[in-house]
């Protein structure tokens, strides 16, 4: 029964046709945002600059992409992973150089312990968004759950030296895990 509800879901999307519009670049904002996060006093200051950065990234180049970005993230929240990874692949279709399709499906693959798919599909996000702190933190837990305790801490700390207020900082095993203190 799968195999007949895919068909049918492309069928309530709307037609597209051409290519997306490059994504726009928002590395400027990226980087001052970045920097608030450093310098950030307290959990709540650095909690609403983390939220202006999901604006940045959940933000898709046009009207269409928006669409397949958002029924892809809502089905998901729902823990329809079939409707939502054909949301999300329609969209890396659509949008290859758009990271936050990539990163969005990477979350539904994690939620589904498919580890080895969401990891590739963070490196994708990361190749494009290198400073992408939820791709970076997402790639963290993803590598504990494949086991892969060395990289992971790796990249927590990486992901730690652009954002010191994650939650993910609880999983940092040697070194600082009170915020603001530098790695």
């Amino acid at each position: 029964m799968k195999q007949l509800a895919i068909p049918f879901l492309f069928l309530a999307m709307p037609a597209y046709a051409g290519t997306c519009p490059e994504p726009a670049d928002r590395s400027g904002e990226i980087t001052n945002i970045v920097r608030q996060l450093t310098l950030a006093p307290n959990e709540g200051a650095a909690a609403a600059w983390n939220a202006k950065l999901w604006e940045i990234w959940l933000d898709a180049p046009d009207a269409l992409s928006q669409t397949f970005l958002d029924r892809g993230m809502a089905q998901r929240s729902y823990s329809n992973f079939v409707g939502a990874l054909a949301n999300f692949d329609a969209l890396i279709n659509y949008c290859p150089d758009y990271a936050e399709g990539y990163n969005q499906r990477a979350f539904a693959y994690f939620l589904q312990a498919k580890f080895d798919k969401a990891l590739v599909d963070l490196d994708k996000t990361l190749s494009l968004s290198p400073r992408h702190i939820g791709a970076l933190s997402g790639k963290a837990l993803t590598l504990m759950g494949l086991e892969r305790d060395e990289e992971a801490q790796e990249v927590l700390r990486e992901a730690l030296k652009l954002n010191p207020w994650l939650s993910e900082r609880r999983f940092l095993k040697d070194g600082p895990k009170e915020p603001g203190v530098r790695l």
